[in-house]
């Protein structure tokens, strides 16, 4: 007798790989019914597919499981599904039940290219914003078993390492802050030519100016050797409240230039 714990069954762990093989395939099949559904949409209304709340969520939601695929053909994350298709289902479930539209023409202060340019950007950096915001709330989660192992027992030990969810947070907000900033730029050129001036603190922009400032901390941050970490992944998180904040409470609570986004 050697004294070393016998390896699990082959077929166990077969089985594992299979169940998450399958799992992958259904988020395969729900991206192209998803993005299916977004062009007929669009083809339906003969504009972009994001004229409203409900078909902005939808556009969301199919940036964030592209990116969660893509992160997951390069890191051992897949277990992690649950935690970033929680959401998704979540924003779904919203958006079909409470923010529903039909199809119809937008209004004439969106019928423009920049609907297409701006919207778009915003559509797509938000959903890939909602990675590295889960992957930055479960690094803290982590981090916090690791200091006491009392401390979140039941599912702590199966996270990832934390450098696994560092580099997934940082690489997802490394794509997205580019694009999120390209989308600013042009809604900011969209309204010189709808409303005569590039920027007025509309309630809108300036939350979306705010949250640009907290994810360019949070790169600056990252980048720098006593900010990696905890502090790092709290700001994140953090940036990604205010993503959150502004996609709900200032599109549908506020008013604003930006308040014909709502639900119709």
């Amino acid at each position: 007798m050697t004294g070393t714990a016998p390896d699990p069954p082959h077929g166990a762990r077969t089985r594992a790989e299979r169940a998450g093989r399958m799992g992958v395939a259904l988020i395969v099949l729900g991206v192209l019914l998803h993005l299916s559904a977004l062009v007929l949409r669009g083809l339906a209304t003969s504009r972009a597919p994001w004229g409203n709340m409900y078909e902005y969520i939808m556009a969301i939601c199919l940036a964030t499981v592209v990116a969660w695929l893509v992160m997951m053909r390069r890191y051992p994350i897949r277990h992690l599904s649950a935690f970033v298709l929680l959401p998704v289902v979540i924003l779904m479930f919203v958006g079909g039940t409470m923010l529903y539209a039909v199809a119809a023409p937008v209004q004439p202060a969106l019928q423009s290219y920049w609907l297409v340019i701006h919207v778009a950007a915003a559509a797509i950096s938000s959903g890939v914003f909602l990675v590295p915001g889960v992957a930055s709330l479960l690094y803290l989660f982590r981090a916090a078993h690791e200091r006491e192992p009392a401390k979140f027992a039941r599912f702590g030990p199966r996270l990832p390492a934390l450098d696994v969810l560092d580099r997934v947070a940082y690489r997802t907000t490394v794509l997205a802050f580019p694009i999120f900033t390209f989308g600013v730029l042009c809604g900011a050129v969209w309204a010189e030519a709808a409303w005569g001036r590039f920027w007025g603190w509309d309630p809108k922009e300036t939350v979306a100016f705010i949250a640009w400032v907290v994810y360019a901390a949070y790169l600056h941050s990252r980048s720098t050797a006593g900010w990696r970490g905890t502090r790092a992944a709290a700001i994140n998180v953090v940036g990604f409240a205010v993503t959150v904040f502004n996609l709900f409470f200032v599109n549908l609570v506020t008013a604003g230039l930006h308040s014909y986004a709502g639900v119709s």
